[in-house]
């Protein structure tokens, strides 16, 4: 029997979905009963992570511990994070559960690592960025992080808050042209890597038809790690 994987969601909606969709996609499974069981809570009550790191907003944590405890409750044997921003406060939460917690991050720089890739150009929210989350696991697998310049990144925060966070997923209402300057910008700067670092970035990319082998995607990272320690194997053809 697999070990039961909780899912802290919520952070958003969408983000959450697509880390299930990837879960059930990636396992190695024939029929329902070989399937990983899953438990949710998409807990939208959950203050915005950029506004608390960045401008004094309202703590998230109590909220995340409390989606934790809710898991682990129901009977969740280890915890994952449908959100990279959120990982900055995923000490206090380990802090409060007994169970363990698969840290997206520090599984996206092993990975990188282990392909080889010696600078990666970090996407994210401007509160991924500022806090250095990506930059610290970055630099401990000796990589070094490079970022889009101050007018990139402000597109960057539209795709992500004026667009996939309100729902807006129509391709023709997305600023394609534009993400795919920045990204060529970013490998013409050196980036053997697009680290798209916010849960959003990678539904976006996918809506834009943006996504190729420079492409990487936490989101696939942290349902390949899941699901192997849930004991179940990522199916083949999946590089995750």
């Amino acid at each position: 029997m697999y070990k039961i994987i909780g899912i802290i969601g919520g952070m958003g909606p969408a983000a959450t979905a697509d880390l299930l969709k990837k879960i059930t996609d990636m396992t190695d499974a024939a029929s329902d009963q070989e399937h990983i069981q899953i438990l949710i809570d998409s807990n939208t009550n959950i203050p915005d992570r950029t506004e608390a790191i960045l401008h004094g907003g309202k703590d998230p944590a109590p909220e995340l511990i409390a989606s934790a405890k809710r898991l682990e409750a129901a009977g969740a044997d280890f915890l994952i994070m449908s959100c990279n921003t959120a990982h900055y406060f995923i000490d206090r939460i380990e802090e409060q559960v007994r169970i363990p917690f698969i840290n997206m991050p520090v599984e996206t720089a092993r990975l990188l690592r282990k392909r080889g890739i010696k600078k990666a150009a970090v996407l994210a929210t401007d509160g991924t960025i500022q806090s250095g989350l990506y930059g610290k696991v970055l630099h401990d697998e000796g990589i070094e992080a490079i970022y889009p310049d101050e007018e990139q990144q402000k597109l960057i925060m539209s795709v992500i808050y004026g667009h996939i966070k309100k729902g807006i997923l129509d391709k023709e209402k997305l600023p394609c042209r534009e993400m795919e300057a920045i990204c060529d910008d970013l490998r013409k700067r050196g980036a053997g890597a697009l680290l798209l670092a916010c849960t959003e970035l990678p539904v976006a990319f996918d809506k834009m038809d943006l996504t190729d082998d420079t492409c990487f995607d936490p989101t696939s990272v942290l349902a390949g790690a899941a699901i192997r320690m849930a004991g179940a194997k990522v199916r083949t053809g999946w590089n995750y």
